[in-house]
């Protein structure tokens, strides 16, 4: 990775500025650009050769507050020497029901590691999106069974519609989606997009969570719950839960998994998610984790090993893995000549 300061005919610093159209023009509105550029920075990640603060979360209404109403802070440093960056992402829950958007926003920010400078700015919802699904289609490679066939989607938004497409795109043996959303159009809606892009796969509106659940041999919750609702005994034989809404499983499907894996384990073991209450009851450590997700990547640790193994990924989403697709970003915008130069001073 080879990411340098830009400057103008006066030797004055400048950016490039993406928006979400020019990212999508460079393929980051599907899932291998992303695949590509995660592998190297999870292994990377797992081996310690990454810098990544604790995120701070900006509560304007504390606990008073709805659990997806947060402006989150990620700054992560990626490669030698790599690029630095921030992603600032803020999220409202009821962003799409009152005002009609999605409900998370957010901008990338990146540095040139010589002088630490910026040299991008780039729209953060698209990447934010497609990110999340591709750690889950990477995962699924290692701690699916590699002949499944059944994918269960909680939860109809953006970030759910990203995760399904990116397992339909990394995954072609896909038969059958079972979709549950609390608001019924968003699953048919759903499901019309994915019945006309994916011909031979069969798509299926659940009339419960549960029944979505019980069907899925890859189950994916993507909602704003505070409330956990996936029991362990929901899970059928042989599956793989990637947990990317983090608070939609009971604390027994984490005692009770054959593997659990984390892409990072600081991460995971804060701000009182489930995980991090296992914890402090003294019921879950980092002894009983099998690994991080890097960790399988590399194959320091084994992933699926049988197939009626029931395995479960909690991906709190990591800054790393903003910077280094962002920076995948910018790099293709650079060579084709994409996005929209500002002077900084």
């Amino acid at each position: 990775m080879s990411i340098e300061l830009a400057l103008t005919d006066e030797g004055k610093p400048r950016i490039l500025y993406l928006n979400r159209g020019d990212i999508a023009e460079l393929g980051g509105d599907r899932s291998d650009l992303y695949v590509h550029a995660l592998r190297e920075a999870l292994i990377s990640h797992a081996e310690g050769k990454t810098v990544q603060p604790l995120k701070p979360y900006l509560r304007v209404q504390g606990k008073a507050g709805h659990i997806a109403d947060r402006i989150i802070a990620m700054p992560a440093h990626v490669g030698d020497p790599g690029v630095s960056g921030l992603k600032w992402i803020g999220s409202k829950h009821d962003n799409p029901e009152r005002r009609g958007l999605e409900r998370a926003s957010a901008v990338i920010v990146l540095n040139d590691p010589a002088t630490n400078y910026p040299i991008a700015l780039l729209e953060g919802g698209l990447i934010s999106a497609w990110r999340t699904a591709a750690v889950t289609a990477l995962a699924a490679k290692h701690l699916a069974r590699k002949d499944f066939t059944d994918v269960a989607l909680i939860g109809c938004g953006v970030i759910g519609t990203a995760q399904v497409t990116a397992l339909l795109q990394q995954f072609g043996h896909v038969r059958t989606v079972h979709l549950f959303d609390e608001r019924p159009d968003a699953a048919r809606t759903l499901a019309d997009r994915i019945s006309v892009a994916h011909e031979g796969v069969t798509v299926t509106v659940a009339e419960s969570a549960e029944a979505a659940v019980r069907a899925g041999d890859v189950v994916v919750p993507c909602t704003v719950t505070d409330r956990p609702y996936i029991p362990f005994d929901w899970l059928k034989t042989g599956a793989f839960l990637a947990n990317v809404s983090i608070m939609d499983v009971h604390k027994d499907v984490f005692t009770s998994a054959d593997k659990v894996i984390v892409d990072d384990w600081e991460q995971s073991n804060r701000e009182k998610k489930i995980i991090n209450q296992l914890v402090l009851e003294g019921k879950f450590s980092r002894e009983q984790l099998h690994a991080e997700l890097g960790e399988v990547l590399a194959g320091s640790r084994p992933g699926r090993e049988r197939d009626d193994e029931i395995i479960v990924l909690n991906p709190m989403g990591m800054a790393v893995e903003d910077i280094a697709c962002a920076a995948e970003v910018y790099q293709r915008a650079v060579r084709q000549g994409v996005g929209t130069w500002l002077d900084l001073y």
